[in-house]
Order: C-alpha cells, then sequence, then structure tokens
C-alpha cells in the first residue's frame, strides 16, 4: 500500500469525525439553548448527556481508531436519526441539505463499520507485535 493509500484512512476518520467532537464539545458550552432546541424538536431534554457522550467519545473514538467498527456504526445510526429527527422539513433547502449530510455522514460511517478503521489506529495495535 503506498503512503497516500496509508493516509486516507485516518485522514478520513479524521474528517468524519471532526464534526461530532467539537458538536458535542460545543453542546456543552450551550447547554440550555441545546436542551429547548432539542424539545422544541420533540426530543426529550434529558437525552442531552446521551448525545454529548456520544458525538464526543464516539468522534474521538472513530478519529483515533479505537473500537472503531463499534463507533462507527453507533455515529452511522446516530447520523441517520439526527436527520430524520432535526431535518426532514424537505420544503426548506438547508433542512434538506443537513438532511443529506447526515445520511452522507451515516454512510462513511457504515463504510468504516464494514471496512475497519484502516492505518494508523489504535485497533491495530496488537495486530503489529505479533
Amino acid at each position: 500500500m503506498n503512503k497516500l493509500q496509508q493516509l486516507a484512512a485516518p485522514t478520513g476518520r479524521f474528517f468524519l469525525s471532526l464534526i461530532f467532537v467539537t458538536s458535542g464539545l460545543s453542546k456543552i458550552t450551550q447547554y440550555e439553548g441545546t436542551q429547548g432546541y432539542m424539545e422544541a424538536m420533540g426530543v426529550p431534554r434529558a437525552l442531552l448527556p446521551l448525545v454529548i457522550l456520544t458525538e464526543v467519545v464516539g468522534g474521538l473514538a472513530v478519529m483515533l481508531g479505537w473500537k472503531t467498527r463499534y463507533a462507527a456504526f453507533a455515529l452511522a445510526g446516530f447520523s441517520a436519526l439526527s436527520a430524520l429527527l432535526f431535518h426532514a422539513d424537505f420544503s426548506d433547502q438547508s433542512e434538506m441539505t443537513s438532511f443529506m449530510k447526515n445520511i452522507a455522514l451515516a454512510g462513511g460511517f457504515l463504510v468504516i463499520f464494514a471496512q475497519g478503521a484502516g492505518s494508523y489506529a489504535i485497533d491495530n495495535r496488537n495486530k503489529n507485535e505479533s
């Protein structure tokens, strides 16, 4: 495998995960506003800690390549569910764009779930030691 191919997996994991890590961290600093938005969309505010945990821990796990398949599967489901709950107003072009972005993210995470973390991943550390 050439160097460019080796760098594609960690770079892709980083790009896919960055939106979740930053979004999760911003939800901490804007906690009450996020709770209000969730409630306005019919989602119980009590779920916010789980949302933050999923975004930050799941995002970091994929980014670092740790328990990658599990984290990618969780974030794929999270992305699809978020699209349906928060962005299904297809009469609004910006919501349609957000819906499609979330669906595309889910697709990317499903590819990681199917293929694994790729190079430069914590998941591979035991494979390299044998």
